[in-house]
């Protein structure tokens, strides 16, 4: 019987089984790199589908997108639990990298995402083919997830080519958790690069004990189609600046994001280590910054 699930607020929901475990080939022996090793083979603000090795951060969650763009993998032994998929081209390298860490793509019980463009969930269709796993989304990305077009009401309206189009099996709110044995993942509304976006909190633990609380921060900079003004949009800069109140809240020992360069992940990864670095506050505050300065230039611009 296949004991691989989703839990979602305390109900737990089955995932597609994979094959039994004899029938399938044997994975080569797993293979991983040091932060620092990670470091050295990407760059700040690298191309997006630039293959990368994986690494661990820290516990049972690990590193398995590209130099340019993120993808989170939390391990569980029930099923893993990854937040963003990339491009359509960058998936085949998370899920090749996936199986570097000694997983299997089948292995993933749901796919989480940070926000609704397609240099981050472009790879879903793809992921979710490979995995047979749940995707979960807000309300306002699912409409998006499913027709593989950006909304009206996202800023970048009209921007982006089409995506592959994936189908939503669980709809997460501000508040509502995703969780494996290892981690109990909490969505963060942030709206504001997106309608749609969301944010992951979860306590990690490693083998030693430590427990540290992560933060998966979505991209949040207010950036939009030409002839969009956030100024005309009040309700909507009120839950751009309410999501960010949210992420200062957060407990946050350790802050990831979509792009690696908009937290410093490639400066902590050459390290040694990804301690340290912004921190929610900080992340947040610089966020509010850019937006009321464009708020500012808009009033300026009649």
């Amino acid at each position: 019987m296949c004991a691989r699930f989703l839990a979602l607020a305390g109900i737990a929901v089955l995932a597609a089984c994979a094959p039994p475990i004899q029938t399938l080939a044997p994975l080569p022996e797993p293979e991983q790199v040091t932060p620092r090793q990670w470091a050295a083979t990407c760059s700040e603000w690298d191309e997006w589908d630039k293959p990368a090795p994986p690494y661990r951060i820290h516990g049972s969650t690990y590193y398995v997108g590209t130099c340019g763009i993120s993808a989170i993998l939390v391990a569980g032994e029930g099923g893993h639990l990854l937040i963003d998929t990339g491009t359509e081209a960058g998936a085949k390298i998370v899920l090749d990298n996936i199986g570097k860490l000694g997983f299997r793509p089948e292995e993933i019980a749901s796919i989480l995402y940070s926000h609704e463009h397609f240099d981050h969930v472009g790879g879903h269709a793809l992921v979710r083919e490979a995995s047979g796993a749940h995707v979960v989304a807000s309300p306002d990305a699912a409409e998006v997830l499913r027709t593989g077009e950006d909304g009206s009401g996202d800023p970048q309206y009209g921007m982006h080519d089409p995506m592959e189009p994936v189908g939503v099996d669980v709809i997460v709110r501000d508040g509502d958790t995703v969780r494996s044995e290892t981690a109990t993942l909490t969505a963060i509304a942030t709206p504001g690069h997106t309608p749609g976006a969301l944010s992951w909190a979860w306590q990690s633990c490693d083998d030693a004990g430590e427990c540290i609380g992560i933060v998966y921060a979505d991209s949040l900079s207010p950036i939009s189609r030409d002839g969009y003004r956030f100024s005309d949009n009040p309700e909507y800069v009120a839950g751009f600046r309410a999501g960010l109140q949210r992420l200062r809240e957060t407990d946050c020992d350790l802050l990831l994001t979509p792009h690696p360069s908009a937290s410093g992940m490639v400066k902590r990864a050459a390290t040694g280590t990804m301690a340290g670095g912004t921190t929610c506050i900080q992340y947040a505050d610089s966020i509010e910054k850019r937006l009321d300065a464009r708020l500012a230039e808009e009033v300026a611009g009649g």
